[in-house]
């Protein structure tokens, strides 16, 4: 029986929440797209009257779907050319979803979604489902095909691993405001000594280009290691500006919660580098430049005012 009108305004209700519902579960807010559009085919061609709860079928329908994605997309990233990074969302995306808690804001961080890549699958789906989006054991339960008590299990040992991993900790914006303007004066101006200062002993940077965009296959450890990349990074050539396409204007931006600079090069934006900001000093710089993954963000960008950039580089 062909879609009513209501029943494609219950599905419209939901496709936000499906949507980022999908977007933590692969960290890809192009496939998270095509996993809402798959539901909406099975929700057309499924036998509706007989389904009590849309909502509770819906999400069963597109968290499964994740499920199997999941599992072919670890083989793809396997093979995977360089570090793979989460896909960037730009603040005010539907894509990131409920952000009125810290759990499900730090759902959708970076950090968080680096480390998520390391759970099994329906470790993923658990955690996601009850701590970002509130639902009951027994209704992760009846999702996910598994006993109340298993999922109460298999919660608390994705929460424990995820807990060690990336400590909790609420994002002051206007504290990492002015780290970031710290940071990026002493990376512009070379200063080894001040970056040092600025991160922590054990921070990293990684860049994930794809292989479409040249980015270090591993990353850089340690808060020297750091420094002297970033000093190399934002050091200006005409090597820089010829691959570019042109030198790169730098705003500031807010992207999956946290803080971050956002390179437009001739109005199209060219990379994001996601800023971890922990204890006053950055202890994670993510350089995301493969263009595939930049695809939403640049359409958001377009569709905003973003003011003069802070500085020109390259």
């Amino acid at each position: 029986m062909p879609l009513r009108s209501h029943e494609v305004d219950l599905f419209e209700a939901s496709r936000a929440r499906l949507g980022a519902i999908a977007y933590r579960l692969l960290g890809s807010a192009s496939e998270a797209e095509d996993a809402v559009q798959e539901t909406f085919l099975r929700w057309d061609a499924a036998d509706r009257e007989h389904i009590q709860v849309p909502e509770a079928w819906l999400t069963k329908v597109l968290t499964n779907l994740c499920l199997t994605q999941l599992t072919s997309a670890r083989a793809r990233r396997e093979t995977y050319v360089g570090q793979w990074l989460p896909e960037p969302v730009l603040d005010g995306d539907p894509m990131l979803g409920p952000a009125d808690t810290a759990e499900q804001r730090e759902s959708v961080s970076l950090a968080v979604l680096v480390v998520m890549e390391r759970l099994s699958p329906t470790e993923r789906a658990v955690y996601v489902l009850r701590e970002a989006f509130s639902h009951s054991h027994a209704e992760i339960a009846a999702i996910l095909d598994i006993t109340e008590a298993g999922s109460q299990q298999t919660f608390h040992r994705a929460k424990r691993h995820l807990t060690a991993e990336v400590p909790r900790a609420e994002v002051d914006r206007a504290a990492a405001r002015k780290v970031i303007d710290e940071f990026l004066a002493a990376a512009a101006g070379g200063d080894v000594e001040a970056l040092v200062k600025l991160l922590t002993e054990d921070a990293v940077a990684v860049g994930d280009g794809g292989g479409k965009v040249p980015a270090r296959a591993k990353p850089f450890s340690g808060a020297l290691a750091v420094a002297k990349f970033l000093r190399g990074l934002f050091k200006p050539g005409a090597a820089k500006r010829e691959l570019l396409g042109g030198p790169a204007a730098i705003h500031t931006a807010v992207v999956n919660g946290a803080p971050a600079l956002v390179a437009v090069v001739d109005g199209r934006l060219a990379g994001i580098m996601g800023i971890e900001v922990t204890g006053g000093r950055v202890s994670a710089v993510r350089n995301m430049v493969n263009p595939d993954k930049l695809v939403r963000a640049e359409r958001q960008w377009r569709s905003g005012d973003h003011g003069e950039p802070i500085m020109s580089a390259w």
